[in-house]
């Protein structure tokens, strides 16, 4: 599970998030949605311990980030939107390093089974200079995935992939969640929100603006009923002249 409570972010006078509060529970898929600027990246780089909060708290399975920074971050994987590989790593040696630091003790078998199921089977002596921008992403994401943690934070996953890699990507995002991890996935690709995620979670300006399955967050707002998916997040943040 992961539990937020309270994160609230100030970089002096600024305010990046504000009182922001949600669970994930073990199986479903939230939705991290917002304009540009809205703190998206803030929260999810408060959620993995790159960015300490100002206040709040933050639990990863049974771990307190604050307390309990190393324990927390061995449950999670974080997946940002630029793959940060080893330029003198193979795709095989990324995953091979990756198993030595989380002690992965069958990694002979997981190994050859994600690079199957993210189609890198091909490439497992390829440097990162020799692959595609899609074949990085996935490459970095089967680099979270190695270690099977019980908490996966996706910002923009689809990312310089074609059609056939997309969909094998939102198929391994949900079968994760079936196999009870809590996941967050962050994005502007609103169909992809709409097709794989349990819940969304609109942000705006720092603050949670609504939280739910999109049927309650229309259910809450008679004037949304009828709309898009799209039109709803501008009606929410008020990009389209809503309030």
């Amino acid at each position: 599970m992961i539990d937020v409570q309270g994160l609230t972010k100030l970089y002096g006078s600024l305010v990046a998030v504000e009182d922001l509060s949600f669970t994930v529970a073990p199986g479903e898929v939230l939705g991290l949605v917002g304009p540009n600027g809205a703190g998206k990246t803030t929260t999810l780089r408060s959620l993995v311990g790159i960015i300490r909060p100002t206040r709040g708290t933050i639990r990863i399975g049974a771990s307190d980030m604050a307390r309990d920074a190393v324990g927390a971050k061995r449950q999670l994987a974080f997946m940002p939107d630029e793959p940060r590989l080893f330029d003198y790593l193979t795709v095989e040696e990324h995953l091979r390093f990756t198993a030595r630091l989380y002690g992965v003790r069958d990694a002979e078998t997981r190994i050859p089974a994600l690079l199957r199921e993210l189609e890198l089977s091909e490439k497992t002596g390829a440097l990162p200079e020799e692959l595609s921008r899609g074949m990085k992403q996935k490459l970095a994401i089967a680099c979270g995935l190695l270690h099977e943690p019980v908490a996966l934070l996706f910002d923009e996953p689809l990312t310089g992939l074609d059609p056939a890699g997309m969909r094998r990507m939102k198929q391994t995002i949900v079968e994760r969640a079936r196999q009870g991890a809590a996941v967050i996935l962050s994005s502007h690709l609103l169909h992809l929100v709409e097709e794989v995620c349990t819940r969304v979670l609109v942000i705006n300006r720092g603050r949670l603006v609504a939280i739910g399955t999109i049927a309650e967050i229309v259910a809450s707002r008679p004037d949304l009923q009828g709309r898009s998916l799209e039109e709803i997040f501008l009606a929410l943040t008020g990009a389209g002249g809503d309030k």
